[in-house]
């Protein structure tokens, strides 16, 4: 199998005054940014910054960043300032960078209101087996990008890419995080990227979260973001049509998921490394 043969069921979408493919074979679109609003001013200078080198890079990229962390280790874990608040702070910022907009939903109630905002709906990967939020995300016409549950197999993701696709949506993207293995462990099996892509729909590697150690450190998850660059590397050089991780300018003072984002001083040599194995499929 040749890495990046462009694929049947390609998914283009109009975002943000451009046209973005994935599975074309000949492009890769980066999914990145912080993990969470902690303030308006950090997401800010994040968005700009990566505008600015994926700009320089001739990368597609589109700007990740949620607004809510429904799934902490702690009750007292850090979640964001209020959903519609987070929400509205979001259309500001895309607005104000000129960027789409990838961020996830965790209840079916919140789809009908964060459609308006998102060009890209993520569903996480510990909710990828709920029927009703799946299909409520499917019906909105957005490109959906699903992760992989950690207790998944590759091969299990073809049934549930079908309950968006026999909803009438075929803009499917399928996302590889990282699977449970043993206590406070993730692991990638990158054989699997290949078995994901081969249900017809374009792959996309998190190489942070595939990094977590979950709940390693009793109230939150821990992780390895020494690791980032070869999981990367690794999954370029297999061939997926997508990257998504998570930068933050201090992660050490991250409020959330801080062991496993990329520091955003390290993004341009990051991104120059993943482009030039890519290069290699052209």
């Amino acid at each position: 199998m040749q890495s990046f043969a462009p694929l049947k069921k390609m998914v283009t979408a109009q975002i943000a005054s451009q046209s973005i493919t994935w599975g074309d074979g000949k492009n890769w679109v980066l999914f990145a940014g912080p993990d969470i609003i902690e303030d308006e001013g950090m997401v800010l200078e994040v968005a700009a910054e990566l505008k600015r080198i994926t700009t320089k890079l001739g990368i597609p990229w589109i700007l990740k960043c949620s607004y809510d962390k429904a799934n902490r280790q702690s009750l007292g874990s850090f979640r964001g300032p209020g959903k519609k608040e987070a929400a509205a702070t979001l259309g500001k910022i895309k607005a104000k960078i000129g960027c789409g907009l990838l961020t996830d939903v965790h209840e079916t109630p919140e789809v009908e209101w964060m459609q308006e905002v998102a060009d890209v709906i993520q569903i996480p990967a510990f909710l990828s087996r709920q029927t009703d939020l799946l299909v409520a995300a499917a019906k909105t016409g957005k490109v959906i990008h699903i992760k992989k549950g950690q207790f998944l197999a590759p091969w299990d993701m073809k049934a549930i890419a079908n309950k968006a696709f026999e909803t009438g949506n075929d803009k499917i993207l399928l996302c590889e995080r990282g699977t449970t293995f043993g206590y406070n462990r993730l692991i990638n099996d990158m054989t699997g990227l290949v078995e994901m892509r081969d249900l017809g729909f374009p792959v996309i590697m998190d190489v942070t979260h595939s990094t977590q150690l979950p709940g390693a450190t009793g109230t939150s998850s821990g992780g390895r973001r020494e690791m980032v660059w070869p999981l990367a590397r690794a999954a370029m050089a297999v061939g997926v049509d997508g990257i998504f991780l998570e930068t933050h300018p201090d992660p050490d003072k991250a409020l959330c998921d801080g062991p496993t984002s990329l520091p955003l001083k390290e993004l341009e040599k990051f991104l120059l490394s993943v482009q030039k194995i890519s290069q290699t499929h052209s």
